[in-house]
């Protein structure tokens, strides 16, 4: 984007204004569209309240924060991604959801596995589907009990357990992760970002990002969505803590063999009718979570 400095006029220069004010940094009638002295003084406050290098300019760097600090809850579907989601919004939902009972770890802005979790275990105690994803859904019922957590602190102090916790487990194994269609090999990446984002030193990949051939001590896992007749450890997926259980059962017997495999296999390419990225990603959440509890 182009600098904004001043001197500056017109729309661009008028909606950093109105951010600045939502943010406290300048006043409503300081509005004008007109970047002078007092709009680069705000920018500079801001830029220190934020430790941004010191600058009185509008840059990229210091655009991208105030639009992150001018999030509201329910302004964009938030889920764990790499580089992590920021922002007030992300701030809004971890007080609500620590208000509510749900210790989602630190309240640091940032939509990481701690989060993520919380806003599962959420989502599950209100019969919605339990994917992380904070989007409709979950800001409705959200929404319906502002009550419960508006201006209030969080009511947990312990650490949640579970993938939020399965930083170590992801750091010890080294598992790649395939699939034979566009559908499974989707579900296997988007797991590989997901391990990579609850902790950079992740040892499972996608084998589209496998650099190397796999050893004999790499769990190789397949997704698919289709039984296959052959000796290879193969689990039905199921939608239950018995995903877990399976796995167990599959890691066992795949021990006896060289190379370590087993296979996972999805009951279709939708859930719930869910469209193709919200169910590869649900399907990617529940595996990963199953083989963190089993591993």
């Amino acid at each position: 984007m182009r600098t904004i400095r001043i001197g500056d006029t017109g729309a661009a220069v008028e909606d950093v204004q109105h951010r600045l004010v939502t943010l406290g940094f300048l006043e409503e009638r300081q509005i004008d569209g007109d970047f002078g002295i007092k709009t680069a003084a705000a920018v500079q406050a801001f830029c220190d309240d934020r430790a941004l290098p010191d600058t009185d300019e509008v840059n990229e760097t210091v655009w991208n924060e105030l639009v992150a600090a001018t999030y509201k809850l329910g302004d964009r579907t938030l889920y764990l991604r790499m580089p992590h989601f920021h922002g007030s919004d992300v701030l809004e939902l971890q007080q609500a959801l620590g208000a509510l009972g749900f210790f989602c770890g630190n309240e640091d802005n940032i939509f990481g596995a701690y989060t993520e979790a919380a806003l599962r275990k959420f989502q599950m105690n209100l019969g919605l589907p339990s994917d992380g994803i904070a989007g409709a859904y979950t800001y409705n019922a959200l929404h319906n009990l502002e009550h419960s957590w508006v201006g209030k602190g969080s009511l947990s102090t312990n650490r949640p357990v579970g993938f939020a916790r399965a930083a170590d487990v992801l750091e010890e194994h080294t598992m790649c992760l395939f699939g034979t269609d566009e559908f499974t090999r989707d579900v296997a990446s988007r797991m590989s970002n997901l391990a990579a984002a609850t902790t950079p030193a992740s040892k499972m990949v996608s084998a589209d990002a496998l650099s190397v051939e796999p050893d004999e001590e790499m769990l190789l896992i397949q997704v698919a969505t289709e039984p296959v007749d052959d000796v290879t450890p193969t689990v039905m997926y199921v939608d239950s803590e018995a995903l877990s259980a399976r796995l167990a059962g599959a890691l066992q017997m795949a021990k006896a063999t060289k190379p370590l495999r087993i296979r996972v296999v999805l009951p279709g390419t939708s859930w719930m009718e869910a469209g193709h990225d919200r169910t590869a990603q649900h399907y990617a959440i529940t595996l990963l979570d199953a083989l963190c509890q089993v591993l």
